[in-house]
């Protein structure tokens, strides 16, 4: 259980500092693009309770193959949120 509670932290925290990444870009840019960060911070915030809400339910008699895709699509997501916020801002 333990480990669960410390994955679902790490989420969170990850989920975070990319939503502050977001808010701090929203001070930097103007116009159409704050309407587009706003929209990414929701992503991000959707990201946030899908795979807390997955840690919670997972599948069982395939533990490892579980969380070993869920790895995969967590940091795929995020890296496609990085993507789009320094696309945005560049």
């Amino acid at each position: 259980m333990a480990s669960r509670r410390i994955l679902k932290k790490r989420v969170k925290d990850v989920c975070t500092l990319l939503t502050m990444e977001c808010l701090l870009k929203t001070l930097q840019v103007s116009g159409d693009k704050k309407d587009r960060l706003d929209k990414i911070v929701g992503d991000v915030l959707d990201l946030r309770d899908d795979f807390v809400s997955r840690i919670s339910h997972t599948e069982p008699g395939n533990v490892k193959g579980y969380y070993r895709k869920f790895h995969e699509d967590f940091s795929n997501k995020v890296e496609n949120v990085a993507g789009e916020l320094d696309k945005l801002c560049d």
